[in-house]
């Protein structure tokens, strides 16, 4: 059967090992290069006798980040299947990743044999996602519910999300700061929460 060459950027040590010390006892996989950042990926590829057919690429990682780096990497190799394996499921994380060239998404509390699988199934042509992330994807096509809040209350969510202040966004829909306080003190109550990056969440959700 022909070799599956697997790349790993992974900046957890203890991760980064667990994987590479798991594929290598697995007679169809050959990791043939590994590195804790984006900019060392870039700068192996080039010198590398085997061409990796499939990256794990974390997120949060030092330097350029997973999705940054990942329209980087596509642009050197752009028949690179890339499966992100990361502890960042939100919503709005698991789109910007699709969108820029991923094919795969996993979480890293899958096991490593569901990883293997992952690996398995893209060789073969195929996309994974871990079972949570699949449904996050699923809710966000579902037919949506009518909103909870008020088409004001919402213009004020859509304000916050994109980042600002108070003033601004009385003076973007001609109310006073004070209105814009009352609002997400109501938003807050309607939704049951208690802060800012509770509500950004939601609204990234698609759960308002």
């Amino acid at each position: 059967m022909k070799p599956i060459y697997l790349a790993i950027i992974e900046d957890d040590l203890v991760v980064q090992e667990s994987l590479v010390e798991f594929f290598g006892l697995h007679p169809t996989i050959e990791t043939v290069v590994v590195t804790n950042s984006v900019e060392d990926f870039l700068k192996l590829i080039n010198s590398c006798e085997k061409v990796p057919e499939i990256l794990l690429l974390d997120i949060n990682l030092p330097g350029i980040s997973g999705l940054k780096g990942l329209p980087l990497i596509k642009n050197e190799l752009p028949n690179l299947d890339i499966i992100m394996l990361t502890t960042f499921d939100e919503t709005d994380n698991i789109f910007k990743a699709l969108s820029c060239g991923a094919c795969s998404y996993l979480s890293k509390r899958a096991s490593l044999q569901n990883i293997l699988d992952a690996v398995l199934v893209v060789s073969e042509g195929g996309s994974y996602m871990s079972p949570a992330i699949a449904r996050k994807i699923a809710n966000f096509y579902a037919p949506k519910k009518k909103s909870i809040l008020t088409s004001r209350q919402l213009e004020i969510v859509d304000g916050i999300v994109a980042g600002k202040s108070y003033k601004m966004i009385a003076s973007d829909l001609f109310v006073s700061i004070d209105t814009v306080r009352s609002h997400i003190k109501n938003i807050y109550k309607t939704l049951e929460i208690n802060c800012k990056a509770e509500l950004i969440r939601k609204s990234f959700n698609k759960e308002i």
